[in-house]
């Protein structure tokens, strides 16, 4: 670990200890000075009129509690998620979760659908101007300025679920900004937008999953909704917001938590004092060490340099990201963009294990390593991460070759 990470664990570290000595634990029935001030510095960094804060203890928590709050609100049903997408594992969230190896396979939540996932590298559909990153795939593109055709493609598809497997009316439309699990898949520019006017048309909100995306991990925003110039009606979130601690967050408007004002909402943990102040302890080591800042340049950093393996290497089929996420898709051969056998991803994510560094893997084929870093990361973390990876890569070539 380095200085730096071990500066921004000991002030999270002390605020927690501190908050320990002071009061450990009141459930959110009972108000304290610490989850006000946490639910006023975190609201203060929502835009618009997001202002109402429910604490939990985990993402699939909140999203479990963004689709209730969005069927009571809207006093609809049904609920729309991308294919790809990952927002918990509880009956609800596991419905509207559509990566094959995360469902039960019992019954589920119900009236959820999923939509064709708009992935410009793997979908259908693609080109070389697609997405918000210093990355692009590698894929032709004929479209004039300003046109997304891979776009419009994709609105269709959502236009399509829209008018055969939902209702009338829908109660909401969920999806990550950048997809995790499945893969840091990126969407056209401009997709998200039109989605949630077509959404908003068939008397549903828009829901946000900033799990994985949020507190400044995108680099250019804070959230990672704002890369895509919209507006959700509930934002939910967790990982980031504690640095590790236990926590999660679902941020909504006045009017749309009024729909809570006809029942008693509880959560013993929920909002507990020590998540406030681990909570708040997170936002400020954000904002006072520059750490969105840091995801911008040092990701920029990274995601460059692995293109160039991408660019050196057959079986590197996509590199693309934004910030520090960032997502590397292995395949057989550029040409087919067959997956990569699980067997040469595992033997290829043991090399770099055994040499220091420890990446993900994500995708519906598990074929894409997944690598989102500490926001502290250096210079020479990302030097290092990305020789080790060019290694295990000649290693896997020789290995291959004989």
């Amino acid at each position: 670990m380095s200085t730096a990470s071990s500066d921004h664990w000991r002030k999270v570290t002390e605020a927690a200890c501190k908050q320990f000595g002071r009061l450990c634990h009141t459930s959110n029935i009972f108000l304290n000075p610490t989850i006000h001030q946490y639910a006023e510095k975190l609201t203060n960094l929502m835009p618009g009129n997001l202002k109402v804060i429910y604490l939990t203890n985990s993402g699939t928590e909140a999203n479990d509690l963004a689709i209730q709050m969005a069927r009571l609100h809207t006093g609809n049903c049904d609920i729309i998620s991308l294919r790809g997408g990952y927002h918990g594992n509880s009956p609800t969230t596991s419905a509207v979760t559509s990566v094959g190896y995360y469902k039960p396979g019992v019954a589920t939540g119900f009236n959820t659908y999923n939509t064709m996932c708009p992935d410009v590298f793997r979908g259908i559909w693609g080109g070389s101007h697609c997405r918000d990153s210093p990355v692009q795939t590698t894929r032709k593109c004929s479209c004039s300025p300003g046109c997304c055709e891979a776009k419009g493609k994709y609105i269709d598809q959502l236009k399509e679920t829209l008018s055969t497997c939902a209702g009338r009316k829908v109660a909401a439309f969920i999806a990550e900004p950048v997809q995790g699990v499945g893969g840091a898949v990126q969407y056209p520019k401009g997709f998200l937008k039109e989605a949630y006017e077509l959404v908003r048309e068939k008397g549903g909100v828009c829901i946000a999953d900033e799990v994985q995306t949020g507190f400044g991990r995108m680099g250019s925003h804070f959230w990672g909704f704002q890369t895509h110039d919209v507006m959700p009606d509930i934002v939910t979130m967790a990982k980031g917001i504690g640095n590790g601690f236990p926590m999660g967050a679902v941020v909504t408007t006045p009017e749309i938590s009024k729909a809570f004002a006809n029942f008693v909402h509880f959560n013993t943990f929920g909002g507990n004092p020590i998540a406030c102040a681990v909570g708040s302890a997170v936002l400020d080591v954000i904002e006072e060490d520059g750490l969105q800042k840091n995801s911008e340049v040092i990701g920029t950093q990274m995601l460059l340099e692995f293109a160039k393996l991408r660019d050196a290497f057959e079986i590197v089929g996509d590199v693309r990201g934004k910030g520090l996420m960032i997502g590397v898709e292995m395949v057989k051969d550029k040409e087919t963009r067959q997956p990569l056998p699980a067997n040469e991803m595992n033997l290829i994510w043991e090399d770099c294990k055994d040499m220091g560094v420890l990446f993900g893997k994500g995708g519906l084929y598990n074929q894409t390593f997944r690598i989102k870093p500490p926001m502290c990361i250096t210079k020479d973390d990302v030097t290092f991460a990305v020789e080790v990876f060019k290694r295990a890569l000649i290693r896997h070539m020789e290995r291959s070759a004989r």
